[in-house]
């Protein structure tokens, strides 16, 4: 049982994120009695923890030796982002064919409400709104395997996905990539709905690359 208000997903989301961005380095051990320490946890929900971020390819567990964190080759996290943008093609291509006008209508108004946030490089209120901005494209492409497939590959890319916002001039780029998926599929264009949701995730990955190196420095935010 979990004793804090600390989960398993808060867990997996704090780890995550200091591994993408280098505070915690390839092949570092990773103690779960200290994390159950640090997190206020007992040793289960960290094994739970271990265990996504494993299948996420960010934790490397070795029977009788603990979990290690692992190294993420360029080569393998292209193959996921080149997973991701197909399918995410496939649910911007649908929704424009398939999403309700009052479907439409909520994808334009949160879209355009995100604008301020860019202005005001809010990164985490647009980190949030990004992946709801996503999943409303999951939802508009009305085919509920391909929702579920695109998620579960979504899940394992989130850690990357997050950390492109700390990159500077990001939040505006995404917003105008946003901006030509919602045109399209305001106007029903499917194609180019689908060419403007691959293109996207393409750059989300070309941006994302810099995580992938085992010989980076920790990645800091900005404060100015």
């Amino acid at each position: 049982m979990i004793r804090s208000g600390t989960t398993v997903d808060q867990m997996v989301r704090a780890i995550g994120d200091r591994i993408v961005t280098g505070y915690l380095r390839p092949g570092e051990k990773l103690d779960e009695a200290s994390l159950a320490a640090r997190f206020d946890v007992s040793r289960t929900p960290v094994r739970e923890a271990l265990g996504q971020l494993s299948a996420m390819g960010l934790v490397e567990r070795r029977p009788n030796r603990g979990a290690i964190v692992a190294v993420v080759t360029q080569e393998h996290l292209a193959s996921m982002f080149e997973s991701m943008a197909e399918l995410e093609a496939i649910c911007a291509r649908f929704s424009a064919e398939r999403m309700t006008s009052s479907e439409r209508r909520g994808l334009e108004i949160e879209h355009q409400a995100s604008a301020r946030m860019v202005q005001l490089g809010a990164e985490e209120d647009y980190e949030y709104f990004n992946t709801e901005f996503h999943s409303r494209l999951y939802r508009g492409a009305h085919n509920t395997h391909i929702h579920d497939l695109t998620v579960m590959t979504r899940s394992r890319l989130a850690p990357f996905r997050r950390a492109q916002f700390m990159l500077p001039g990001r939040l505006a780029k995404s917003w105008q990539e946003h901006d030509l998926i919602v045109t399209a599929i305001m106007r029903g264009d499917s194609v180019a709905a689908g060419k403007a949701a691959r293109d996207h995730v393409s750059i989300v990955s070309e941006a994302s690359a810099v995580f992938a190196t085992d010989d980076r420095k920790p990645i800091r935010r900005d404060v100015a």
